[in-house]
């Protein structure tokens, strides 16, 4: 069960986007429930297409409601018309008026990303993952440990479904993400 103070502020489902779901992006889109998150990563491609693309998953995003996270600077973010930004590493005062993600893999990194005032955490891997395949999942116990750490909205992420969410929401995570299992 989910921290109940969280339960209507944040999107339960994140699309993540990269090279592997470009092709089926806008159909990914269309197929995630009315105000859904996604945050954009796009690393692959240089500055100028990752803008142009950028633009062309806000408009998609935003018939539909859904919160757009860009995965680079504040400065980007904010430039770009972004709802937020994705990362450790931007300072409190990088981030002002954005909604700051952060990913997170352990207790050390769950403390840098409160520190510097994030307010979501994408915990992974909860399974096994095509993104990061040598990287042991958490177990029920880790997770359940580091879920508790947080003290924030916190998102399953590495392999997950809206099936394998069901199977670990009583860990108390608010929702999860995905690349492949929201890829259309």
């Amino acid at each position: 069960m989910h921290h109940p103070c969280f339960s209507n502020l944040y999107p339960q489902i994140w699309l993540m986007t990269d090279r592997r779901n470009d092709a089926v992006l806008e159909k990914s889109i269309a197929g995630l429930p009315r105000g859904s998150g996604i945050i954009f990563r796009h690393y692959h491609l240089d500055e100028a297409a990752r803008y142009t693309r950028f633009q062309t998953i806000r408009n998609y995003a935003r018939r539909s409601d859904h919160l757009l996270i860009l995965a680079g600077p504040p400065r980007l973010a904010h430039l770009w018309g972004a709802d937020g930004v994705h990362g450790r590493q931007w300072k409190r005062h990088q981030t002002a008026g954005l909604l700051h993600s952060a990913p997170v893999h352990n207790a050390r990194e769950i403390l840098t990303a409160k520190h510097v005032g994030a307010d979501l955490l994408f915990l992974s891997p909860t399974f096994a993952t095509r993104s990061h395949p040598d990287q042991r999942p958490l177990g029920q116990l880790q997770l359940r440990r580091l879920i508790a750490l947080c003290n924030k909205p916190v998102f399953l992420l590495g392999g997950m479904n809206a099936r394998r969410f069901q199977q670990r929401e009583h860990l108390g995570a608010h929702g999860w993400a995905a690349i492949d299992g929201l890829s259309a």
